[in-house]
């Protein structure tokens, strides 16, 4: 099966987090394609921690940029959507033509991939009800509001079609899980959620 993978991020996304997808897919040769707001150049940035500081601190960093927009988006044209963390997902899970993208790869039985903030989009498009789930620890409030338990411990959580990782640390993990989706095929559609599994 030929993969062709969809990444959403936005102004305010991890550049860490886009960079690694962008280029841990094509070091694979596995299609990938950036949407977001507009096309063009993205301004991402870097969450990182200061001595006394409370919470992480923000910081420009690498660009990137995007290809299509939201608006532009075929869910049939895919076989997974990775939703990126950082502050993008903020204000990108109120736009309502991507929380549709979002339920229509999980309704055609694709792979929905989130990690760190991007919970924020899957939990607002509805997909967290009765999911075990995991993302950056002070995002646990989303989950949980929208009905999903919150998995502290792993740092990558798959829970039938969907794969959740805490933050650009869970790389390793995450992108371990993320490529044994994809040479399993897509997944089986559910009806119900599925039995999560921690994967380390």
């Amino acid at each position: 099966m030929q993969h062709k993978i969809l990444i959403v991020t936005g102004d305010g996304g991890e550049s860490y987090e886009a960079l690694y997808a962008i280029h841990r897919f094509a070091e694979a040769q596995i299609p990938a394609v950036v949407a977001a707001p507009r096309t063009g150049r993205l301004h991402l940035v870097i969450h990182d921690f200061e001595p006394g500081w409370d919470t992480y601190i923000e910081k420009p960093g690498y660009v990137s940029e995007a290809q299509i927009t939201i608006n532009e988006i075929v869910a049939d044209d895919y076989t997974a959507i990775l939703l990126l963390g950082g502050r993008a997902p903020e204000y990108l899970r109120h736009n309502d033509q991507l929380l549709e993208v979002v339920r229509q790869f999980h309704q055609q039985g694709k792979w929905v991939f989130a990690l760190c903030h991007g919970i924020q989009i899957l939990a607002t498009a509805g997909l967290a009800k009765g999911r075990n789930l995991t993302a950056y620890e002070h995002v646990r409030g989303d989950v949980e509001m929208a009905g999903g338990t919150y998995c502290a411990g792993p740092q990558c959580v798959r829970d039938g079609s969907i794969v959740t990782g805490q933050t650009w640390q869970s790389h390793p993990d995450f992108y371990r899980a993320v490529f044994q989706c994809l040479e399993a095929g897509l997944p089986q559609k559910e009806e119900q959620p599925a039995m999560a599994a921690g994967v380390s």
